[in-house]
């Protein structure tokens, strides 16, 4: 099978060296990151990146952590995983009530944080059609989510990054119709909302490689004036 990009992860952190412990260990087991020191920096890097999932720490030198997880979650539901050395179950408690999805706290093992990471990836991949081990499939389409591996029928299928970043969108919503500015946003990021003709270019390249006949779609279905369905 044909991978696609490695998973994408944005670490925010204003220590340099667990930035460079996490960059060597993640990096190590496939991933690749991006680093910001600030939160600023962070959220302008996660609506550049749209990461997989984001590390985070909560006390940094511009702003906390907890507004930064606001921030992110005005425009976006990618896993954020809490990484601090403030262990208090009230910082435990306002970081995920703020919308994180973990926390663990400084010192920490590069074990159990990739296990933590490989937990939230499959919840964020989770969909009604597919199963454990991360497997989504609809009619002759089989699609890895965890290895980002595309097959339809005994064909592999490479997509690019923004092409993938699509249809697992779609895959995480199959069966739903979803509106052109909902893909915008979840895509490319919030500023693009209102740029339906990227989505037009990349629906149309994306037919191309997973249908049998592009002009009569199996599986990307239009859904007039609204937006488009994943059919399950």
């Amino acid at each position: 099978m044909s991978p696609v990009a490695s998973p994408v992860i944005v670490v925010i952190e204003d220590d340099p060296a667990i930035r460079l412990f996490l960059r060597k260990g993640l990096g190590a087991h496939g991933f690749k990151v991006f680093e910001a020191e600030l939160g600023r920096q962070g959220i302008v890097e996660a609506s550049i990146r749209k990461p997989d999932l984001i590390i985070l720490d909560l006390g940094l030198p511009d702003m906390e952590g907890v507004a930064v997880i606001k921030a992110i979650r005005e425009w976006s539901a990618m896993p954020i995983i809490i990484l601090s050395a403030r262990s208090a179950e009230q910082h435990k408690i306002e970081a995920l009530d703020a919308g994180a999805d973990d926390y663990l706290t400084k010192p920490f093992g590069l074990g159990e944080l990739l296990a933590r990471i490989r937990v939230e990836m499959r919840h964020s991949v989770s969909s009604p059609e597919q199963d454990q081990s991360g497997i989504f499939m609809t009619g002759a389409m089989k699609v890895d989510l965890l290895k980002r591996q595309v097959v339809v029928g005994d064909r592999d299928v490479h997509l690019t990054p923004i092409q993938y970043r699509l249809l697992s969108v779609l895959i995480k919503n199959a069966g739903k119709v979803l509106t052109h500015q909902y893909i915008l946003k979840e895509v490319w990021g919030p500023s693009y909302r209102d740029n339906s003709h990227y989505l037009r270019i990349y629906m149309s390249q994306l037919r191309q490689k997973l249908e049998t006949d592009p002009t009569q779609p199996q599986y990307l279905l239009t859904e007039s004036g609204v937006g488009y369905r994943l059919k399950v």
